[in-house]
């Protein structure tokens, strides 16, 4: 026997906002110093302490300390993550429209190559139909 539909659990999906995926987390400069200036104040032991308070890992702050050290607090402001591009967007144009027309060039040899095969067998057919009329 079928159940009552107001026994039936709703069939309604309603997202639930854990389960999206998480977005990429930013720090500001002025956070990334401040960690970086708790980090050199840390006793032996503490630092671990102060990463799992924060959740950051231990590589970011390498990360972090070497650009401040590289740079100051204009090297903490870096926010792309990845490694930076080798070529700009216009160069990478340039490369793609240079290798499309490396291709069309190879297309146009052989279409070249092809009315020439074209010709010799037309040739070769004109003399034998003429050679076999004499």
């Amino acid at each position: 026997m079928p159940k009552d539909p107001s026994d039936m659990p709703d069939s309604q999906v309603t997202p639930d906002s854990k389960l999206e995926k998480r977005t990429r987390r930013v720090f500001k400069p002025e956070y990334k110093l401040r960690i970086v200036q708790e980090a050199n104040a840390c006793k032996h032991g503490e630092l671990g302490a102060l990463l799992r308070r924060e959740k950051l890992y231990s590589n970011q702050l390498s990360d972090w300390r070497r650009e401040y050290a590289e740079n100051g607090l204009e090297g903490l402001s870096k926010s792309s993550p990845g490694p930076a591009p080798s070529k700009t967007a216009e160069q990478r144009e340039v490369d793609k429209l240079k290798n499309q027309v490396q291709k069309l060039q190879n297309e146009l040899a052989i279409a070249d190559d092809c009315l020439s095969i074209q010709k010799k067998v037309l040739s070769i057919l004109d003399r034998s139909s003429n050679g076999s009329t004499q």
